[in-house]
């Protein structure tokens, strides 16, 4: 098996932002934090403002990912997207569900799909790999380092955009990884169970 590298993190929580551990500075406003966020990098993309709490989080994450990227918009076929996560779209359905009380929404429908996180992510970036959510009850860094293992080697890519998801009751957090099979630089640490419990530990 090819081993696999670690470009970038980035981690988004309802309160704040991070890049390979570093904090993105946001100035405080009467919008809600992702919303400022957005702002903060300058994002053109309405579309954001029809997401649900989990897409904002992991649409956020991914534009961290990619900040600076002026290659991010070429069509991509070798990149996958792959998300996990304990209540997936549990937060939107419980919505969904209330508002069949009165008329469903369908734009509130169209989030009670596990995968339409990766969905927005791969639109967004003309990414057309695998696009997964595997919903797991904790988050296990074993179980995520071979199911992303077991995609590289099923698949011909060169690199993803993986990680953890959650959202959940107005608070979450995205957690994801530039992931290559080529490193750029020395420095880049490989991907392996050990980095993903001490990643999302540290962040």
């Amino acid at each position: 098996m090819r081993p696999l590298y670690v470009r970038r993190t980035a981690c988004v929580t309802t309160r704040a932002a991070r890049v390979n551990g570093e904090e993105i500075p946001v100035v405080a406003t009467s919008d809600p934090f992702l919303t400022a966020l957005y702002r903060r990098l300058g994002i053109d993309y309405p579309r954001f403002f029809k997401m649900d709490g989990l897409s904002k989080l992991g649409f956020l994450a991914s534009e961290l990912l990619f900040w600076g990227d002026a290659s991010r918009f070429l069509p991509r076929e070798d990149c996958a997207v792959i998300c996990f996560s304990r209540t997936s779209s549990l937060d939107t359905d419980r919505r969904y569900q209330a508002s069949m009380r009165d008329y469903p929404s369908p734009s509130l429908f169209v989030y009670t799909l596990p995968n339409i996180v990766t969905a927005e992510i791969a639109i967004r970036n003309k990414l057309y790999g695998e696009t997964s959510v595997y919903i797991c009850e904790t988050y296990n860094p074993h179980q995520i380092f071979r199911t992303i293992r077991n995609t590289f080697a099923h698949q011909p890519l060169r690199s993803a955009l993986a990680g953890w998801t959650e959202y959940d009751g107005d608070t979450g957090e995205a957690f994801l990884m530039q992931i290559e099979t080529q490193a750029a630089s020395a420095s880049e640490p490989l991907l392996s169970a050990g980095f993903l419990t001490t990643a999302k530990h540290n962040l």
